[in-house]
């Protein structure tokens, strides 16, 4: 870093999408000017994912002005949401930097980063991760075949259709979507725009819920594997295995794989922030806190993504601790870790510290169950019990009321979350 530039700030926050911009605007708008708050965002517009995705359901404007609260008021589809945080955040007074990377790590809170205008070194009081999440595209999912083109995410796809304009002739136009979560008929939806027509979707879960995409539902394959990819130079199409052992071939020029989220947590790893093995992402107590002094992670970063809505007001709720450490509330040792029990995925917040706030925890399962009975223990005893309406599916958490946190006993084993018998 010869050459760079030094400098300081209170609060940097590092990813400008909702969880990071909602954590901003918060910050900078309870300081009223007390704190220098920055964001640092590497693409060249803020607002994150919704950027995109041109369908609805990210939010509304509360009555208060709150952007992304849930409940009344009008709501917003991707790009608005996306203007709007941005625009709150920089209203109530933070710095938002676009076209910003972090490099790496200087020190326990300074950050090496590469700017237009050159390299800089900057040193925080405190640091929120807000990096978010990225689909597991086809090389990490290990499909076998060549490297055709035609072959992307549902991220790739939406900017290129929502974005770019990228109609039929270079989009493709049969298309197979890999998936079957809300994000799958997002995907559908954006195919169907750019004029592509999705002649099946393919999901390794048996049991899938229906198909919500918009009418006419494309064909649902459950318990279908893909196992390669057919073409050189454009894809021409994709072998699947269906649950009868059958290999079936479906001619197609594009396909889209979905879901499977994957936190960006190389940030987090660089700083050597423990990882939760169940969510990947970094662990974190009900204040949104680390086990790195002065490091908060916040959003779609802790376990994949969430909606956006979810990721704000995760980001306000992150803000409100960096307040707190800020004006001196001493950083908690140590931590009773929360585990998950299979058939269940994960559980966040994965950290349990004394006097850490009773936040709800989510929790998500590998396969679906009907009204499950979620039981919490620590070293044998139970501390919550619970059955949950309706049936829990992979694709979408279910929250669990924490109020039994306050009963963890701070010297005891690790809590774990588990579904009763």
């Amino acid at each position: 870093m010869t050459g760079a530039v030094n400098r300081t700030v209170d609060v940097l926050v590092v990813g400008a999408g909702p969880a990071g911009l909602a954590a901003a605007a918060r910050l900078a708008t309870t300081a009223a000017g007390r704190y220098r708050i920055e964001v640092l965002e590497r693409e060249r517009e803020a607002g994150g994912v919704p950027r995109h995705c041109a369908h609805g359901g990210f939010g509304s404007i509360g009555a208060i002005g709150s952007v992304g609260s849930v409940g009344s008021g009008r709501t917003m589809d991707g790009p608005g949401f996306a203007r709007r945080t941005a625009r709150a955040a920089v209203v109530a007074g933070a710095t938002v930097r676009t076209g910003v990377s972090v490099t790496g790590w200087a020190g326990p809170l300074t950050l090496d980063v590469t700017a237009p205008t050159g390299l800089e070194r900057v040193t925080a009081r405190a640091v929120v991760l807000a990096t978010g999440a990225r689909e597991r595209p086809r090389g990490a999912r290990l499909v076998p075949g060549t490297r055709p083109a035609g072959v992307l995410t549902t991220g790739e796809l939406q900017q290129s259709v929502h974005l770019y304009g990228v109609r039929a002739d270079r989009l493709g136009r049969r298309a197979v979507v890999v998936g079957a979560e809300p994000v799958a008929h997002h995907a559908v939806r954006a195919l169907r725009r750019g004029g592509a027509e999705v002649v099946a979707m393919v999901t390794e879960q048996p049991y899938a819920p229906r198909p919500y995409a918009a009418a006419p539902p494309p064909p649902l394959l459950r318990g279908t594997v893909v196992t390669e990819l057919l073409g050189r130079g454009r894809l021409t199409g994709v072998r699947l295995s269906r649950p009868d052992g059958r290999d079936v071939t479906i001619r197609c020029d594009t396909v889209v794989f979905t879901g499977e989220w994957i936190p960006d947590n190389e940030l987090a790893r660089a700083r050597e922030v423990p990882l939760d093995p169940g969510t990947r992402g970094p662990a974190v107590d009900g204040f949104f806190r680390t086990a790195s002094a002065g490091v908060f992670a916040a959003g779609n970063v802790l376990r994949g993504v969430e909606s956006a809505a979810a990721a704000a007001a995760e980001g306000r709720g992150a803000a409100d601790a960096v307040l707190r450490h800020l004006s001196g509330e001493p950083w908690p040792v140590g931590g009773v870790p929360v585990a998950p029990d299979p058939p269940l995925a994960w559980v966040a917040p994965n950290r349990i510290t004394t006097g850490a706030a009773a936040r709800p925890f989510l929790l998500r399962v590998r396969e679906p169950l009907v009204r499950p009975v979620v039981e919490v223990a620590q070293d044998g005893r139970i501390l919550c019990r619970k059955r949950l309406l309706g049936t829990a599916w992979p694709h979408r958490s279910v929250r669990l009321a924490g109020a039994w946190a306050c009963e963890v006993d701070p010297a005891g084993g690790a809590v774990t979350v588990r579904i009763a018998a």
